[in-house]
């Protein structure tokens, strides 16, 4: 069956979270090539925790099997909108990183708005073009596939199907890509799968299939059964699966990031009743937020939140505790508050500005790499330390 073969090319040169993801990519690149039929136009969120994960190597595949692919990096709105007709292309936007991250452009709330708009059919842009001024309509309807490092806004993760990408394993192999020798392989592909579904366009604009998920979800992966259902034989079965497993998974990310934030908040707001000093103890941070009645974090666990607990929460973050020595000789491990900035101007970007400074509104100085330089011995050091990221998450 061509879809088989279209996944084991796949799986051929990516690692992905699991079966499902490997599943849910295949019905994706598939339901490219009958999008004009179609109203909605799922994302494809291809997300990692840091580089090197194959988010990159995703596109290249995508690229070489999709139909008519557009790969761009931090591109601008009006390109988008000029490029999206009637028949739309395949967006395949990499680095998406430096547009949403908190140094990108204005264009970026723009570009945002865009790729939110043309999820679902018949939802216009609307500017002014031409000699004459006159309110010009431009198509936003295009299926994306869109990569970068830490999480997307949550609009556009809502309405995506969501690989979220780890590094490999040292015994995870893969085949080595070089577009010389894949290319021809995929393309063929990519052509028998326009050939298939390209007279099938019309029966797939009539299918209602049955979903398993509701309201936006079902909204994002009809497209996906509803190629599974014209492959038949274990795809319709596979692929209402993959929706369920990795809707679910999503659902508990959302739960998890709700609780994360609302801790990096909670801290935030725990750092400003001390006057922001330049670190506070573990212990003494676990107090404080323990003590807020309103707050979870008493109920958190079996016992209420303690250190190990509130190092899980923030290393996702990238911020983790060291040694510190506090004024009177005190030493323990502590949490320097310049270590929590990237991270409230990234995921609580309506705090007040002073929450993205350093205190004392000094920014620690960088050597010509970029690099903030080692603290003093006794002290937290300015910048992350190294080590893992989190946990690998299994799907």
């Amino acid at each position: 069956m061509l879809l088989d073969e279209l996944r084991a090319a796949i799986g051929k040169y990516v690692v992905l979270p699991g079966e499902e993801a490997l599943t849910a990519v295949t019905l994706w690149v598939a339901a490219t090539h009958i999008q004009a039929a179609l109203q909605h136009a799922p994302r494809l969120a291809v997300i990692s925790p840091t580089k090197g994960c194959g988010k990159s190597r995703v596109l290249d595949v995508l690229y070489e099997t999709v139909h008519d692919p557009m790969m761009t990096v931090n591109t601008s709105p009006a390109v988008i909108f000029r490029t999206i007709g009637k028949i739309p292309p395949t967006l395949l936007v990499d680095e998406a990183d430096t547009i949403f991250g908190p140094k990108a452009s204005g264009d970026s709330e723009i570009l945002r708005g865009l790729l939110n708009a043309g999820h679902q059919r018949n939802r216009p842009a609307w500017r002014i073009s031409g000699p004459e001024h006159k309110p010009t309509p431009f198509p936003t309807f295009a299926m994306a596939a869109i990569a970068g490092i830490g999480d997307l806004p949550d609009t556009i993760t809502d309405r995506s199907v969501v690989l979220r990408m780890q590094k490999r394993k040292p015994g995870e192999k893969v085949a080595p890509f070089r577009s010389r020798y894949a290319a021809p392989e995929l393309n063929a592909l990519r052509d028998r799968l326009a050939a298939w579904l390209g007279p099938l366009r019309s029966e797939a604009g009539r299918l209602v299939p049955d979903m398993p998920v509701e309201d936006r979800a079902a909204d994002t992966w009809e497209p996906l059964v509803i190629v599974a259902d014209l492959a038949g034989g274990h795809w319709p079965s596979r692929a209402r699966a993959a929706c369920v497993a990795m809707t679910r998974f999503e659902a508990v990310q959302d739960e998890q990031t709700s609780l994360k934030t609302r801790l990096l908040r909670d801290i935030h707001r725990i750092f400003e009743r001390a006057n922001n000093p330049q670190a506070l103890a573990s212990q003494d941070l676990v107090a404080a937020l323990i003590q807020d009645a309103e707050a979870p974090w008493a109920e958190h666990g079996t016992k209420g939140l303690n250190a190990y607990h509130l190092g899980n929460l923030l290393r996702d973050f990238g911020i983790y505790p060291a040694n510190h020595r506090f004024e009177g000789g005190r030493q323990s491990k502590a949490y320097a508050r310049n270590r929590f900035l990237d991270a409230w101007a990234r995921h609580c970007p309506d705090l007040p500005p002073s929450a993205h400074e350093p205190a004392h509104g000094i920014t620690p100085p960088r050597d010509a790499q970029g690099k903030p330089p080692s603290g003093p011995a006794g002290s937290l050091p300015a910048g992350p330390p190294s080590g893992p990221v989190g946990p690998k998450r299994a799907r």
